[in-house]
């Protein structure tokens, strides 16, 4: 062999070493950016963050297939790599991550091949996350310190360079909602403390500080987000309320920028305070998902070897352009390309992937769930259910392959599992369909906001969270709202106009006639009325009009993660 395993192991080890200090530069820009108000750079270093792993990883397998020619998929070659690659990488504090660079490229290099637990890091235990009370990585502020000392030392703590608006007033605000929500219901002790990250984290026009306090025997976590509004920084709330920290980190939201010298220590506080949230949720959300998607994929293991039920297509009307399919146990939905679509879709299947790309590296806002992509997915046979294995024949058939008693899918995507919004209406109390109706409306309102129009709003296409909320999921449609011309509809004035079998009107491609939208947007006759008034603007062109507006000047509009009632000052625009 011209290259020695030693070579190509230092060739990988120096590419995760590159992907990891231009991670850290991406991310180490977020408070100069916060601190400059500059939210434009804000999101594209984000998006340069998201995909700086595929760039390094695509030129690196590149590499490998000239150095290695026909060897690439030499089981001996790679377990010599491996082998040297382990000891460059052992001690290291981002060992977790290390291990899962080395899987991309082998996966990459060596396309089509199996799960090999010899020659990858399958089940390694690097990712146990367990938290280190010493850790230097925190502030601590015993109780014997006072309540507001303790409040005042945080905001010392946390200065992001900039003035505050109002210190004294955040300060007040602070020690009150303290008072309200803990020393209500616990008396603190002299093992009372608290606890939080000194890593802060950016997102939007955000950044949060995450803590705990230990009171009453036990640790109570909360979330302080501050602004930077144009009379300077202020803190816009204090959050307790678990579900809403939860959705803080939602598989829905963007990627935070935060630095994690030692991520498996980040994530193992975030854990504490977060509690319910998988390990591989939380690499998600400090931006390392490709570990993320590890992780998952260790627990998807775990599922199969641990359940005996089959695979099913997903509830729901069946979609134009996905093969969609689940089962019973699992909290993931499969999503496969389909060969042909019919009409009127006429787009190719590589513009699908563009499609859910541009996804990936857009501000979801918490109304677009996210998505692992995987290539040549193994599923074991007996598994699979006849009525799901006939339609995958039916719709997908290139995509399969039968190898070893395994159905092998050479693309897909996995996602969340939700309750579709269109089965959810169907049956569902006029109370609660009245506040997901209302809650439908929100969430396309605020994709446009973020420049994003879902395309296909009908309420097929929507799902619901566990906590209700209303989630886009159909990607094969959307575009930048700023690319669409929102029109009034003409109105007929002659004979042959009123009763014209067709428009008798020039449409372009990326006209949109919001008023249409009255027709089919909500059936049931419980909620339509409701709807339709609650939401007027959405049937409003002019409303369309101003929200591009305030994008093409160059506003990045904030979207608020928590409800807008719990903000010290509601009235404070950033």
């Amino acid at each position: 062999m011209p290259h020695s395993p030693q070579s190509l192991a230092k060739r990988i080890f120096d590419g995760f070493e590159s992907y990891i200090r231009s991670f850290n530069t991406y991310t180490r820009l977020a408070p100069k950016y916060f601190r400059e108000r500059n939210w434009q750079n804000m999101q594209i270093n984000h998006r340069q963050r998201l995909r700086l792993y595929k760039d390094l990883l695509f030129q690196l397998v590149d590499e490998f297939h000239e150095k290695l020619g026909e060897t690439a998929s030499d089981r001996g070659i790679w377990s010599s790599i491996r082998k040297e690659y382990q000891s460059m990488i052992l001690g290291r504090p981002d060992v977790e991550l290390a291990e899962t660079f080395f899987n991309s490229v082998i996966r990459k290099a060596f396309p089509g091949m199996s799960i090999d637990a010899e020659l990858m890091y399958l089940t390694e235990g690097h990712e146990s996350c367990e938290w280190s009370r010493d850790s230097d990585m925190i502030h601590v502020y015993p109780s014997q310190m006072g309540l507001e000392p303790i409040i005042r030392k945080i905001l010392d703590d946390f200065d992001m360079g900039v003035p505050y608006m109002n210190k004294e007033q955040d300060i007040q605000f602070l020690i009150q909602s303290v008072k309200d929500v803990i020393l209500t219901r616990y008396n603190p002790g002299p093992e009372t403390t608290t606890e939080i990250l000194k890593s802060v984290f950016y997102r939007n026009k955000a950044a949060y500080l995450i803590g705990r306090t230990f009171v009453g025997e036990k640790w109570m976590p909360f979330i302080i987000p501050m602004l930077h509004g144009e009379k300077g920084v202020f803190v816009d709330t204090l959050i307790f309320d678990r579900q809403i920290m939860s959705h803080l980190f939602s598989f829905t939201r963007s990627y935070f920028m935060v630095e994690a010298d030692v991520p498996s220590q980040v994530v193992g506080f975030l854990s504490s305070v977060i509690s319910h949230k998988k390990t591989h949720e939380l690499y998600n959300a400090i931006g390392f998902n490709k570990h993320g998607k590890t992780l998952f994929y260790r627990d998807f293991l775990d599922h199969i070897n641990q359940s005996s039920d089959k695979f099913i297509p997903a509830p729901g009307v069946k979609g134009m352009v996905m093969t969609v399919f689940t089962s019973p146990s699992l909290d993931v939905v499969f999503k496969l390309v389909k060969d042909h679509f019919e009409p009127p879709k006429s787009m190719t299947r590589q513009e699908v992937r563009e499609k859910y790309k541009l996804v990936s590296l857009h501000d979801r806002v918490g109304r677009m769930a996210d998505t692992h992509e995987f290539e040549y997915f193994h599923l074991p046979l007996d598994r699979i259910s006849s009525e799901l294995m006939e339609e995958l024949r039916n719709t997908c058939n290139s995509l399969l392959k039968i190898e070893n008693n395994e159905l092998i899918i050479k693309h897909l995507y996995t996602e969340r599992k939700m309750i579709p919004l269109n089965l959810y209406l169907d049956d569902c109390p006029t109370e609660e369909g009245l506040e997901a109706a209302e809650d439908y409306g929100r969430a396309i309102l605020q994709l446009a906001q973020a420049n994003i129009f879902p395309g296909d709003m009908m309420t097929k296409n929507f799902g619901l969270t566990r906590q209700k909320r209303v989630i886009f999921y159909d990607y094969d449609e959307i575009e930048f709202l700023t690319d669409m011309n929102f029109r009034v509809k003409p109105k007929a004035e002659t004979y042959e106009q009123i009763y014209a079998s067709e428009p008798w009107y020039d449409i372009a491609k990326n006209d949109v006639f919001p008023e249409d939208f009255r027709r089919w947007m909500i059936g049931r006759e419980d909620l339509k009325e409701h709807f339709l008034n609650y939401h007027k603007n959405l049937f409003d062109p002019l409303h369309w009009q101003k929200i591009q507006k305030r994008i093409k000047s160059g506003e990045l509009i904030h979207a608020f993660p928590y409800p807008e009632e719990i903000r010290f000052r509601p009235f404070e625009r950033v």
